[in-house]
């Protein structure tokens, strides 16, 4: 009787394990939707997020920077109507985060992370309070990964380097920004906002909009 209750007992709690998820965010834009997963080990930044994306802070928001091969970026407030030309990428929400960079969470195609300013001003490495951006980058031959480890001073783990080789992405970026989330639906949407044309400051010469982003309970 003990060990049916034993039994019993543990598939009660895997089951709870099993039924656990991460949120996700759905983010509309004018080139097609995209649904991201947060990651629970970076709670400061899954709750901002989401907090932002429910107080409708994303909304007519652009993609002010895009780089193909690289990412884009979204996520200043200053953006919103802003008119042709203007610089963008100086706009925030008041605050900045802490780091939460984990070595499991790189910069493979998809990753969501924050954006910062840089380390000689930044050395905390603190995250945007708001803006973001989306890995596209590009895949890499086990040579170009050897070569990057030695200028890096770090050893890429198997599973960085089966992303990189395979879907691909920005390695150099990695354990030096917060990753916190990824594309799980819609990676093809990241490449059609990524090939558009560019202007002055990588911002593209026609605007692409969050229409809006939604958290899927």
């Amino acid at each position: 009787m003990k060990k049916i209750f034993a039994i019993s007992f543990i598939l009660i709690i895997c089951a709870g394990i099993s039924f656990a998820q991460s949120t996700k965010v759905k983010i509309e834009t004018t080139k097609g939707t995209m649904i991201v997963m947060l990651y629970d080990k970076t709670p400061v930044h899954r709750d901002n997020f989401i907090k932002l994306v429910e107080s409708g802070f994303y909304e007519g928001l652009l993609f002010h920077r895009v780089i193909s091969s690289f990412m884009i970026q979204g996520g200043d407030p200053e953006s919103k109507d802003a008119p042709a030309g203007k610089m963008l990428g100086n706009g925030g929400p008041g605050y900045t985060l802490p780091a939460e960079i984990i070595p499991e969470y790189f910069h493979k195609k998809g990753a969501l992370a924050a954006a910062r300013t840089g380390d000689q001003t930044n050395p905390q490495r603190r995250s945007s309070g708001s803006q973001f951006y989306i890995v596209q980058g590009k895949t890499y031959t086990d040579m170009q990964m050897d070569g990057m480890e030695k200028q890096m001073f770090t050893q890429f783990s198997k599973e960085q380097r089966d992303a990189y080789a395979t879907t691909g992405g920005v390695p150099h970026l990695d354990a030096q920004y917060t990753v916190f989330g990824e594309v799980i639906e819609g990676l093809d949407v990241i490449d059609k906002i990524a090939a558009v044309e560019k202007g002055a400051n990588d911002r593209p010469v026609e605007d692409v909009k969050i229409i809006k982003m939604t958290v899927i309970k």
